[in-house]
């Protein structure tokens, strides 16, 4: 028989969820105790080491003009010196540093008050009945903790059981000064009864940091000014009062910017109208010494119509030069680099020019907000880059517009003093005392005129200063939410299960990865080109012949199958000599070789069964016989083929050639040429003939034997067998090829740690019947 060529069988296709299926759903037991242990570590976790945090919120409106939200008209008209808000920028001071601190001063958050646990720790801030107040917290000692207790029957507090403090009163204490007060937030109700209460001593700007970094402010959409606030706390109530705090400094810290500007143009106001109320008196005292001294009462008709035209003239010139003078003093505040550090603003009373005072309000605005911004970011932050880049910018726009209206004034002046020359011409016949009154009178005009508008000026600012509202309102006070928003219960739940089945997962692969031994039929199919004829499951049985005849069971419909497969190599009435080989001793050669044998006879076919594995022969053991004589016996002619050859008793048509005593050299003995002869001859008179050899990666007796035989059996054993010996078999074939080559893989075993249906792989259920009622065999 020519032996069949094999092409590389392509190994199963198996998609990834199947392949995981297969390798590890029979470990779901150590699977399900691994989800186990992750969500009771979780609880464990979530119920003792967890502290769980609310979330209050608060909701407030900014008064933003580009928005839509100005104050009504009277507020307006009163308010002379606000400006106007940006959302953007309010929001960033809402969540500066200066005003979270004086919330964390005022509500005493530095010293916050723990409650001990069996396990962890836990905010006292509604259980204490005392609060701690430091006379100076920006300079006091930090302290991490200070136990205490409190006497509520003779109201005093012993720290570290050893010093005696009253209460509401400042003390020296190892700690600092520090005052104890009653919490306002303590009701009897929430008395942690013998639980051991206890503080610390943080630097306040440390806290307010912490807070800010809770604290979360942004605006509900693009065109709205409203601001939602959000701040997470572990105690629902201290959210709340640090978010209305919070609030509440804001707008305080607003109103307190205007009513320092207001307060700031009024003082100006109040120095100048003093000057000009002393040159106005002086002046007129001027005026009343001139008239009693000159006799000058009566005026000419001519003088009349003449100090009417000079009047108006020199009123103009007056306004002019009054004009001039604002103009100066802006030129002045712009020009000067003192201003930029929150200096008043003149006033452009009586400058026609709208774009000045546009500029001007955009100047002091911008520098307001430079000055605000510059409190609460760094020295280059893009804001504030953006800003002192806006002031550069709108400074020279104010001094080249006075520049011009200065040109422009000037050309006024020069006309009206041409003007007013033309009429001094006309004074020589005015008599000489009425044009000396008319200069005094013409002062007194232009002193009258300033100081009229200097009270209203004062007026004004009186009035701002009185009316200074916020620029803010609240919508919703802070509120703390029911139930807490961290830690996500469910989420750490899923992530200690999965992170538990994860270490489970790594486990099995690492162990069946590194074994180095063959566990899978696609290793098998993955590693070799030889076909797999047939498969073989694990038996437990003190009996190594497993096939009987009547018996149904699992193994025994194996070994039918791998009878009937044999075909598929081309075994037949014809050709009918088997040889079964293994890569090393113990992979089952010898098992499967005389079950094989057995199973082969039961069909009524006459079978021999040869032991010649003449290194550790093992069939006589297996089938419970003890001959004299064996092969060896006639390999070196000792013995004929009848004398060898006996049946085996229990096993109709089932005959045995045991391998004899052992010989030193068992190769050299196989090719004396006697094992053609023997093999013939069995050819001749059996109608199949299965050899058992020694391992053919030991020893050499497989190669002899395998050219007089019509297929090779190669048995490999799950768990067993090394990969590494698969990965030799074709490269050893191209050498010294085995004919007709194919693959039995035995003692296929369940995996995982319950023995049921979802093992290796396969999944069969074969019924046996026993005293009337089916028995299942399950393989895996």
């Amino acid at each position: 028989m020519q032996p069949k060529s094999h092409n590389k069988v392509k190994p199963r296709e198996e998609n990834l969820s199947q392949q995981m299926v297969s390798k590890y759903l029979p470990y779901w037991p150590l699977f399900l105790l691994f989800a186990i242990i992750g969500a009771t570590g979780a609880f464990v976790y979530v119920r003792y080491y967890t502290t769980p945090a609310y979330e209050a919120t608060a909701r407030l409106i900014i008064k933003d003009e580009k928005k839509g939200n100005e104050d009504s008209k009277l507020t307006e008209s009163l308010d002379m010196i606000s400006s106007k808000k940006i959302v953007e920028n309010e929001i960033e001071v809402i969540q500066s540093r200066t005003i979270m601190e004086n919330v964390v001063k005022k509500y005493l958050l530095y010293a916050p008050v723990f409650e001990k646990g069996k396990v962890k720790v836990r905010a006292a801030y509604t259980l204490s009945p005392i609060v701690i107040e430091a006379k100076n917290p920006d300079s006091m000692m930090e302290v991490s903790k200070i136990n205490f207790s409190y006497d509520k029957v003779n109201k005093y507090v012993i720290l570290m059981n050893k010093y005696r403090c009253p209460l509401n009163e400042f003390v020296t204490t190892p700690y600092g000064e520090l005052r104890f007060l009653q919490n306002k937030n303590y009701s009897a109700e929430n008395t942690p009864g013998n639980k051991q209460l206890f503080f610390s001593l943080l630097n306040p700007e440390s806290v307010a940091m912490g807070y800010v970094n809770n604290l979360s402010v942004a605006a509900s959409s693009k065109l709205s000014t409203v601001v939602n606030l959000k701040l997470r706390d572990e105690v629902p109530k201290r959210a709340e009062d640090v978010l209305n705090g919070l609030i509440m400094a804001y707008q305080q810290s607003a109103i307190l910017d205007k009513n320092s500007l207001a307060r700031n143009t009024l003082s100006f106001v109040e120095d100048r109208l003093n000057i000009v109320a002393k040159d106005l008196a002086a002046i007129e005292q001027k005026v009343q010494q001139y008239k009693s001294g000159r006799s000058a009462v009566d005026i000419s008709t001519q003088g009349q119509l003449y100090l009417s035209n000079v009047s108006d003239n020199d009123q103009k010139l007056s306004e002019t030069n009054m004009q001039l003078s604002v103009l100066g003093e802006v030129e002045k505040f712009v020009s000067s680099r003192d201003n930029s550090n929150g200096g008043i603003v003149p006033s452009t009373l009586g400058v026609s020019d709208p774009m000045l005072s546009s500029l001007l309000d955009k100047l002091y605005t911008s520098e307001l907000d430079y000055e605000r911004l510059k409190k609460t970011v760094g020295e280059n932050n893009p804001k504030l880059v953006s800003i002192r880049d806006q002031i550069n910018k709108i400074r020279p726009n104010i001094l080249e517009n006075i520049q011009s209206q200065r040109t422009s004034l000037q050309a006024v002046k020069q006309n009206l003093g041409n003007t007013n020359s033309t009429y001094t011409s006309i004074l020589n016949s005015v008599p000489k005392k009425e044009r000396e009154l008319l200069d005094i009178s013409r002062e007194q005009n232009i002193k009258s005129n300033i100081y009229s508008f200097l009270l209203q000026k004062k007026e004004e600012s009186a009035l701002s200063y009185a009316s200074a509202v916020s620029n803010s309102r609240v919508v919703d006070n802070a509120q703390a939410g029911e139930f807490p928003v961290s830690p996500n219960k469910k989420l750490i739940y899923i992530i200690a299960v999965l992170a538990a089945m994860g270490i489970c997962f790594v486990f099995i692969t690492l162990k069946e990865s590194f074994t180095g031994k063959l566990l899978y039929r696609r290793e098998i199919e993955s590693l070799t080109v030889i076909p797999i004829i047939g498969e073989v499951s694990f038996e437990k049985s003190k009996n190594p012949i497993v096939v009987e005849s009547g018996k149904r069971s699992f193994i025994v419909e194996e070994f039918r199958k791998l009878r009937t497969s044999l075909s598929f190599l081309g075994i037949n009435n014809v050709h009918k000599k088997i040889l079964v080989t293994s890569s090393i001793s113990g992979e089952g050669k010898s098992f499967i070789a005389a079950n094989l044998a057995v199973s082969i006879a039961l069909t009524g076919k006459k079978v021999v069964l040869v032991d010649l594995d003449l290194n550790m022969p093992t069939q006589s053991r297996i089938l419970n016989v003890n001959h004299e004589f064996g092969m060896t016996d006639f390999l070196r002619g000792k013995k004929y083929p009848e004398d060898i050859i006996k049946a085996v008793e229990g096993h109709e048509n089932l005959f045995f050639i045991p391998a004899g005593e052992l010989p030193e050299d068992p190769s050299e003995l196989l090719l004396n040429g006697k094992v053609n002869e023997i093999i013939e001859y069995l050819d001749n008179s059996f109608d199949m003939v299965i050899i058992d050899t020694s391992p053919i990666v030991l020893i050499t007796d497989a190669y002899i034997l395998s050219e007089m035989c019509d297929a090779t059996l190669y048995v490999m054993r799950h768990g067993y067998t090394p990969k590494m010996l698969i990965k030799r078999i074709d490269e050893n074939n191209e050498i010294n090829p085995i004919h007709n080559p194919a693959i039995v893989f035995n003692a296929v075993k369940t995996r995982g740690l319950i023995k049921n249906n979802y093992g290796y792989g396969y999944n069969y259920v074969y019924g046996e019947k026993n005293n009337g009622r089916a028995k299942k065999t399950i393989k895996s």
